[in-house]
């Protein structure tokens, strides 16, 4: 069983910036090797898309929203992935869940991740 646990969320002002934070616990037998991505949703409206990257870090994809704000890594070594967020928009307001996938390729649709953590609030104020 893999558990996904966020961190770094919190309340900024417009322009500012946050870091997040994933780690994966448990049984990880392949996780390493899996892609993983960032999502979110804001209150009244679907869990979109944000960044996914793929199992070496070598491949990485954003939501057009966030191109050249945000910036997906991970650290397998660690277990880790983070989500860099420079320049937040008050439209960035949401819950932050961190997912696995369960290809080696990164992925943009819900379906196509198999664990999720509990996420992380993101509020920014204007």
């Amino acid at each position: 069983q893999v558990q996904l646990v966020e961190s770094g969320g919190g309340v900024v002002q417009a322009g500012g910036s946050l870091r997040l934070s994933c780690v994966r616990f448990g049984r990880t037998s392949n996780s390493g090797v899996k892609a993983m991505g960032w999502f979110r949703q804001a209150p009244g409206k679907e869990r979109e898309f944000v960044a996914a990257i793929s199992w070496n870090g070598g491949i990485t994809n954003y939501v057009d929203s966030v191109k050249g704000r945000f910036t997906i890594s991970r650290d397998n070594a660690k277990k880790s992935m983070y989500l860099q967020m420079n320049s937040l928009k008050t439209e960035d307001t949401a819950v932050y869940y961190c997912a696995r996938a369960g290809t080696m390729d990164v992925a943009t649709t819900t379906q196509a991740y198999d664990y999720w953590g509990q996420g992380t609030q993101v509020t920014v104020s204007s």
